[in-house]
Formats: structure tokens, C-alpha cells, sequence
């Protein structure tokens, strides 16, 4: 599978970005998709996972209600819609294939480039 990240930015606490995630080698509309992010000294951790019609969602507490994820299977492509940014959700944000409600990447340390988000204070 190749994922290819892009929407990142810089931006103030407070606003907003749209990430995009294109997906190729696999049948995406039958797989479910994750975000991630990576922060600077920081683990790797879930953010956000989508099934294979975003009919089922989940999200890290912490952007619970500020972020959105959504895909369109046309385009094998998944989105991350981020509100009222903050300075902790800095960090480099990846995609990749997740199982049916899981956190985790199922092709390991298959992550592509990432996107950078920086939010200052």
C-alpha cells in the first residue's frame, strides 16, 4: 500500500486544517483508515480511524469534537478535517490501513512521508 499525506501547515491555536490522504495498492473502499501523528519526542499515536464508508468512527479523547474524519471511496482518498487547533496537536500526521475499529497501522512501519502541523500559541 503507498499513502501519500498531504494539507499540512503552519497555523495559530484556534484554527484550521483539512488533511488528505491518497491511497493506492489496495481496494480502498474495503479497508478502514486511520490517522496518526508523531510529536516531537513523542510516541506515535492514534488519532482518528474511519471504516471502509466512515460509518463507524473513532477518535483519541483529545480531539473528540474538534476533529473530523471522513473519506470518499472514488477518489481512495481520506480526509482529516481539524478545528480549533491547538499547540499540542503539533506534529507530523501519517495515514495508513487500520483493522475494523482498531489503533493500529497493519502494515507495521509502512507509514509514507507524513504532513506537518505546526500550531503556535
Amino acid at each position: 500500500v503507498q499513502l501519500q499525506a498531504s494539507g499540512g501547515g503552519a497555523v495559530q491555536a484556534g484554527g484550521s486544517l483539512r488533511l488528505s490522504c491518497v491511497v493506492s495498492g489496495r481496494t480502498f473502499s474495503n479497508i478502514a483508515m486511520g490517522w496518526f501523528r508523531q510529536a516531537p519526542g513523542k510516541e506515535r499515536e492514534f488519532v482518528a480511524g474511519c471504516s471502509w464508508n466512515c460509518g463507524t468512527k473513532n477518535y483519541l479523547n483529545s480531539v473528540t469534537g474538534r476533529f473530523t474524519v471522513s473519506r470518499d471511496n472514488a477518489k481512495s482518498t481520506v480526509y482529516l478535517q481539524m478545528n480549533d487547533l491547538k499547540p499540542e496537536d503539533t506534529g507530523i500526521y501519517y495515514c495508513a490501513e487500520v483493522g475494523y475499529g482498531q489503533r493500529e497501522n497493519l502494515h507495521g512501519e509502512n507509514w509514507g512521508p507524513g504532513t506537518q502541523v505546526t500550531v503556535s500559541s
